[in-house]
């Protein structure tokens, strides 16, 4: 049986940590093939393949999901 390695999440330099406020998103890359989110504030994650994770910074990037004012 292989062991499940353990996410190693990093915080943007852009979250400013707050001790009263800490909501931040964190991000772990380690495991190959897989990018896992995480809320800092309530520990809930969510788990992408690094083609979803790829394609939706790619989106992101091309302003997909800019809100309209």
């Amino acid at each position: 049986m292989t062991a499940v390695p353990e996410f190693e999440f990093r915080t943007s330099n852009a979250c400013k940590y707050d001790p009263n406020d800490r909501r931040c998103v964190e991000v772990a890359t380690n495991v190959p093939g897989r990018v896992v989110v995480r809320n800092s504030a309530t520990g809930e994650t969510v788990e992408f393949t690094a083609v979803e994770w790829t394609d939706f910074l790619s989106g992101t990037k091309l302003g997909e999901f800019d809100l309209s004012v």
